[in-house]
């Protein structure tokens, strides 16, 4: 008969231990329950008498009772030398030495998923690691990275869909962020250097599909929106100049105060260019506005006749008037940068003032202000040929460099009398019929201002938001269409 329990008066303390016992007497199945710790001697049932005598940590059989050091929480691979999708909770050993490699993160991730990479030839200098990131973020951006330090040891920690994979531990690293640089389609592309323009002469859309960041270029754009003139202030004249950074050189760029670029984000910014305000014989309208982002430029001011009193304020306004056919009186001229921007966008037409007695000068009309001045004046009339004192010349526009067009620049804008420039907004010309019909005609600002000639007028210049002329006959021509230019750094 078996013996299944053992009186405790019949057993002398500590008089059993292991030496008492045949190995394999003791099964499993003969012990019922568990055996407490305080049935056992301390010391007396080695860890070869278990029948788990090890454990086994990230894939590494220890014996009991033996020490570890337990670092970050990775199994470290045979080195690596050709590109590799990278697994959770693994560390690798990268070695360059026969060219740049691309190591993929996973594609999915949860939190505390771990991964180590160490650079093992300290090659990364010279032929780079970048880090693909499949769809994660890394750093909260979502970029490639790039690592081009030697030596480099680096351990990446996923946290989340907002942040992605974070740099927890950076050893001998510079830089972590692989280049990036805006890009962008719409209008007609130029590249200049290490610079493309989109230009666009009409409506359109500037789609931004990727940006820059401090590693490559900016995402700053700088841009140029001029809108639409009228007969005959010019439309409004707005730059920005972020040089360094945006490559615009400066101060050729523009005489005028630039102001700071617009700094892009991916998505699809639409582009109005302003159309030119109609002929007053086809009903007479301001021109209308250009717009890229959180710019407006506005539309050119018309010249203010009798039937048209009160559309003369605008990015540049039109020029005052004066008749006595009917009985004497004076119009004001307009005045520009209407609404105010800072920088300012454009100047006032010129105002009328001494005005003759009837049978005398029976119409004179100001000049249209333009982008870099206001129109020559005020205007002061007289009987008789040379009436106009000064003449009545639209105002002068202003001028971006052929540096921001390339070899194309001669496709836009007007020579202006600065080399290696082009003009856009120039103000329209004045006119003064004296007595019978006799005509005297000004001369339109540089940037596609209209001309004023004897019974004849030109309209502004297309895409350069000029002022059309003002001529006796016809009362002033149509204003030119506008143009909208942005610039960014793409390399």
């Amino acid at each position: 008969m078996a013996i299944t329990k053992l009186p405790r008066s019949g057993i002398a303390d500590n008089s059993i231990n292991a030496s008492k016992i045949e190995d394999g007497t003791i099964a499993i199945a003969e012990v019922s329950g568990t055996i407490s710790n305080a049935k056992l001697k301390d010391g007396e049932i080695a860890n070869a008498k278990l029948s788990n005598s090890t454990i086994t940590i990230r894939g590494t059989s220890r014996a009991l009772g033996t020490s570890v050091t337990v670092g970050v929480d990775v199994d470290w691979q045979s080195v690596i030398t050709s590109n590799t999708t990278m697994v959770v909770n693994k560390g690798y050993f990268v070695n360059t030495t026969s060219g740049a490699i691309s190591m993929t993160l996973p594609a999915s991730a949860v939190i505390g998923d771990t991964i180590a990479i160490k650079d093992y030839a300290g090659t990364f200098a010279s032929n780079n690691l970048t880090i693909l990131r499949n769809g994660h973020n890394i750093q909260g951006v979502a970029n490639e990275s790039i690592i081009s330090t030697a030596r480099a040891s680096i351990v990446l920690v996923y946290v989340d869909s907002t942040k992605g994979w974070l740099y927890t531990d950076e050893h001998n690293v510079a830089d972590l962020q692989a280049a990036t640089f805006i890009t962008a389609t719409g209008g007609t592309i130029l590249t200049v250097g290490d610079y493309k323009t989109h230009v666009f002469t009409g409506d359109g859309n500037f789609v931004v599909s990727a940006v820059g960041n401090p590693e490559g270029g900016p995402s700053v754009a700088d841009y140029f929106v001029v809108a639409g003139g009228a007969a005959n202030g010019a439309g409004g004249f707005r730059v920005s100049n972020s040089a360094p950074r945006s490559g615009i050189p400066a101060p050729t760029m523009s005489p005028l105060v630039a102001a700071p670029g617009i700094t892009l984000s991916v998505q699809t910014y639409p582009i109005s260019v302003g159309a030119g305000g109609a002929s007053i014989p086809a009903g007479g309208s301001k021109g209308s506005n250009s717009v890229f982002s959180t710019i407006t430029s506005a539309g050119g001011g018309l010249w203010v006749n009798s039937n048209y009193p009160g559309n003369q304020n605008g990015g540049s306004g039109g020029g005052g008037g004066a008749y006595t056919s009917w009985s004497p009186q004076i119009r004001a001229a307009g005045s520009g940068n209407t609404p105010p921007v800072s920088p300012s966008q454009g100047n006032p037409g010129a105002a009328v003032s001494g005005l003759a007695a009837p049978g005398g000068a029976s119409i004179v009309a100001g000049g249209g202000g333009g982008a870099g001045a206001a129109a020559s004046g005020p205007i002061t009339v007289s009987n008789g040929p040379g009436a106009l004192s000064p003449n009545a010349d639209g105002g002068i526009g202003s001028f971006i460099s052929d540096n921001l067009l390339g070899p194309t620049a001669p496709s836009y804008g007007t020579p202006g009398p600065t080399s290696s420039t082009r003009y856009f907004a120039g103000g329209g010309a004045g006119f003064s019929q004296v007595g019978a019909g006799f005509v005297e005609g000004g001369t339109g600002g540089s940037g596609g201002g209209g001309q004023t000639a004897t019974g004849s007028d030109t309209a502004g210049g297309a895409n350069t938001g000029g002022g059309g002329g003002v001529g006796y006959n016809t009362n002033g021509a149509a204003g030119g269409k506008g143009i909208v230019i942005i610039r960014y750094k793409f390399q």
